[in-house]
């Protein structure tokens, strides 16, 4: 009589970016293709299993990521390499996964996260390039990076973020810890990097177009703290658009051995996104 055992399951990580700009972002939804949509398409073909994934943050429509991490479990037997070549064989070309690693058990790509990090890319000139649409946010407005700076200092820090979160925001509370802001001029690039242990819904976007008026000159640089104080949506600048939002990095303990999978430079954001 044959007896039957089924394999262990296995948990693997993957490394995946994508172009965000054909995308409903990340979460499979009702209406439009989205990002998870497509990845597990793939797995599937790949796998002939159908295979659930989680991520480590749920990026909007058009927002684009250098190094979204995901873990899925499964029966399949392959060798790293073999994930990253034949899932990106039937994944589009606006998706392709960078990396593999079969992961202990216990790992989660959410909820293992220690930080995520966000770039957001601004061009800052008088005529919009069709270039860069879909890849970069526009604003031909002369603005004041010294203000900004300034600005930016009052949110670094461990505060309650209520201004600049959704009304669709489904997180149990807005108290978030934001490590690091930093902003740079590059030629015609204004460049955000946001380091926190997490965000809330449109939480950078709405960070960005706050300091975006205060670099217009409509707000001083103290106003932003005051934003912070109201913990009311209603008082901050509107939702920046999505086009050159990036989920640069993800930072996990080092027991994982993941973080040097990551070609993300925070002192070379720029060069790191568009030479991945």
């Amino acid at each position: 009589m044959d007896i039957k055992t089924e394999l262990p399951l296995k948990r693997i990580a993957l490394g995946v970016a994508y172009n965000g700009t054909p995308y409903y972002g990340w979460q499979t939804q009702p209406n439009g293709q989205t990002v998870q949509d497509k990845l597990e398409a793939a797995l599937r073909q790949f796998t002939t299993q159908a295979t659930s994934t989680i991520c480590a943050g749920r990026t909007d429509t058009g927002v684009h990521a250098l190094s979204q991490v995901v873990h899925i479990d499964t029966q399949a037997v392959r060798r790293d390499e073999s994930w990253v070549r034949g899932l990106n064989a039937l994944l589009p070309d606006s998706i392709s996964v960078r990396w593999a690693k079969e992961v202990a058990p216990d790992f989660n790509a959410r909820f293992s996260a220690c930080s995520r990090t966000y770039v957001y890319v601004l061009r800052n000139e008088r005529i919009l390039s069709p270039h860069w649409v879909g890849r970069a946010g526009w604003d031909f407005h002369p603005l004041n990076l010294e203000a900004m700076c300034k600005a930016a200092e009052h949110l670094v820090g461990t505060h309650d973020f209520s201004s600049f979160r959704s009304s669709q925001c489904q997180a149990a509370s807005p108290v978030r810890t934001l490590e690091l802001l930093r902003i740079e001029k590059q030629g015609t690039f204004i460049v955000f990097t946001l380091k926190a242990n997490a965000f809330l819904h449109h939480m950078v976007r709405n960070i960005i177009g706050s300091l975006v008026y205060v670099g217009k000159g409509r707000f001083p640089s103290e106003w932003v703290a005051s934003l912070l104080q109201e913990k009311d949506r209603k008082f901050a600048a509107p939702t920046f658009m999505s086009d050159g939002l990036y989920l640069a990095h993800v930072d996990y303990p080092e027991e994982y051995g993941l973080n040097s999978f990551s070609q993300f430079n925070p002192h070379q954001p720029l060069r790191s996104l568009f030479q991945a």
